[in-house]
């Protein structure tokens, strides 16, 4: 089940989600009624709940909550989809997490101004160290485009395995931006090229949601 959170203070020019960017978007839901919202469409099979966006740290403080709800009332996991803007905010929800995917934004998003970005990469492998070190489930994904720089994203798959061991992530999601200056699969597996001699459990993974026509 994915519960989406209105709000993000980042402005990659491929959002595919451009529709919950502002936090008046969508529905307003008391905690209370989003609570009922999730009980009445759990399915047998539900097996975990995601927290994404919009970016789900816009809304720390009801993703702690219903976090909470999910896991000691409905017993099941908690999933957190998040570009880890903000490392103190990640570090107040990751008890209530089981499985995280940080989200590393390459320049050429432009999720923040220039000025901004070194701080931007702080804070992700801030969120990268915390997740791994309290023993979550942690996926890294990138997502590229064909103006990605090569270069960049090496220096990056660098940094993110001198911080943490391969064997202490469950995967490498590298997903190619949909509709919007989209790579070709010579680039892609370039990309790839640059992840597998530190990592073998990586993935080109294209965002399968457009696949099915699903929000």
């Amino acid at each position: 089940m994915f519960v989406r959170m209105a709000g993000c203070p980042l402005n990659c020019h491929w959002c595919d989600t451009t529709y919950a960017l502002s936090m008046d978007s969508g529905t307003k839901y008391s905690l209370d009624e989003v609570k009922t919202l999730i009980s009445e469409g759990l399915h047998p099979n539900t097996y975990k709940v995601n927290f994404t966006g919009g970016e789900p740290l816009a809304q720390h403080e009801a993703v702690i909550e219903l976090a909470r709800f999910v896991r000691e009332e409905k017993g099941l996991r908690t999933y957190l989809e998040s570009a880890c803007h903000d490392a103190p905010r990640f570090e107040k929800v990751l008890p209530y997490i089981d499985i995280c995917k940080i989200e590393f934004k390459l320049r050429d998003s432009k999720a923040v101004g220039d000025r901004h970005y070194s701080n931007l990469l702080k804070n992700e492998l801030q969120c990268l160290g915390l997740a791994v070190g309290n023993g979550k489930i942690t996926y890294i994904k990138v997502i590229v485009t064909n103006s990605s720089n090569l270069k960049e994203f090496k220096d990056l798959v660098h940094k993110v395995f001198q911080l943490v061991k391969p064997a202490e992530i469950a995967g490498f999601i590298i997903q190619p931006s949909n509709s919007f200056d989209e790579p070709s699969l010579e680039r892609l597996l370039g990309f790839y090229d640059a992840v597998y001699p530190l990592y073998d459990q990586v993935r080109i993974v294209p965002q399968l949601h457009k696949s099915i026509g699903a929000r």
